[in-house]
């Protein structure tokens, strides 16, 4: 039996995640859909796209999708669901789950990998994080649970642009691409999102299209290993000191002694390793497990397209904390040139130790 698509859905307090939730499930696709939501959601689905306000934990929507709250933890529910439909009790082709605005989507994300019996029943699509336009400033500010939303994101949808100015949009954007570049970002409007662009995502896949804006990892002229670098398609210079990045909407005072880079400051970020030698794949086991055994809580997700010795294929990584897992992929096209390259994504990771490591890994 085909697995049974499950998406994550995730975003702080007010940025939409409700109404894109009501809009998915009232619009007529076909598609039922089961939602798993946070018992202490801060706005649980209006009763009025409810058949009843029932006590029961399995709520039956009016278009024939169901609602579930969270009462214990999430595998048991997912069992329970899997469980249903199992014996025909309940149909419904994938799973949204819905996590609270505080939520760190990494546990959530985990129990699709760790548990074998949820592994042979769901896929795990995507994690979708909602980003509020207006209060993002602030939060990614203050609060590092939005920050590490964005790092764990397949897609960003950013809401409430309408009410901040171009340029505040155009910064954020900025701020965004830096903490996790994988991730592609879409302005919506009051949830209006085509479901192609919600479900189906595969960002999960261990498959070979690694999705990396291709500015971030141009490497003309920028020097990756010691430089936060900046991908905004007016830099043809070299940002040979790092931290260094002269976009209008980065407004540096630092010539005048006071002010400071703006979203350098995040401590999550992306940093991106490339090589065109071979990695040796026993090095690369051994040193990969060390790394993930130090810093797996503060690495969010990495991935990468790899070249191994001893294989003509390339070879797909790809981890969250501490779990990773590797496939082989496609062959090398004809005259393809065999680049290594892995994207990390995370909260304060020692880049010049996970770059020095890695390269020491190749032969």
């Amino acid at each position: 039996m085909a697995l049974i698509p499950a998406t994550i859905l995730t975003g702080f307090l007010g940025s939409g995640k409700t109404t894109l939730l009501k809009r998915v499930l009232t619009e007529a696709h076909g598609q039922k859909i089961a939602v798993i939501e946070n018992e202490f959601g801060e706005e649980n689905i209006d009763n009025d796209i409810l058949v009843s306000d029932t006590n029961e934990q399995i709520i039956q929507m009016s278009n024939g999708c169901i609602c579930c709250t969270i009462r214990e933890d999430l595998r048991a529910t997912l069992q329970l669901l899997a469980a249903k439909r199992r014996k025909g009790l309940l149909t419904f082709d994938r799973i949204v789950i819905e996590t609270t605005g505080l939520a760190d989507p990494g546990p959530v994300a985990q129990t699709f990998f760790m548990d074998d019996e949820i592994a042979e029943t769901f896929l795990l699509d995507s994690i979708l994080t909602l980003v509020d336009a207006k209060h993002a400033a602030q939060q990614l500010n203050d609060r590092q649970e939005a920050r590490r939303q964005v790092g764990f994101a397949d897609q960003i949808f950013i809401s409430k642009a309408d009410l901040v100015s171009a340029g505040d949009l155009d910064a954020l954007q900025h701020r965004l691409k830096h903490m996790n570049p994988r991730a592609p970002q879409k302005v919506v409007h009051f949830g209006e999102v085509a479901l192609s662009e919600v479900f189906d995502l595969k960002g999960f896949n261990l498959n070979a299209k690694l999705d990396i804006d291709p500015d971030f990892l141009s490497e003309e002229g920028h020097d990756h290993v010691h430089g936060e670098h900046c991908d905004h398609p007016s830099h043809q210079h070299d940002h040979e000191h790092g931290e260094h990045c002269d976009h209008p909407s980065h407004d540096h005072e630092n010539s005048h002694g006071h002010g400071h880079h703006h979203h350098h400051d995040d401590d999550v970020k992306s940093f991106v390793f490339r090589s065109e030698r071979a990695f040796d794949p026993a090095k690369l086991e051994d040193f990969l497990g060390a790394i993930v055994n130090i810093y797996g809580p503060r690495m969010l997700r990495y991935k990468g397209v790899l070249n191994m010795r001893g294989t003509e294929r390339k070879v797909i990584f790809q981890g969250v904390h501490q779990l990773m897992g590797s496939d082989l992929g496609p062959m090398w096209a004809e005259g393809e040139p065999k680049l290594s390259k892995m994207v990390f994504i995370g909260i304060d990771l020692p880049k010049d130790i996970l770059l020095q490591g890695l390269d020491q890994c190749l032969i």
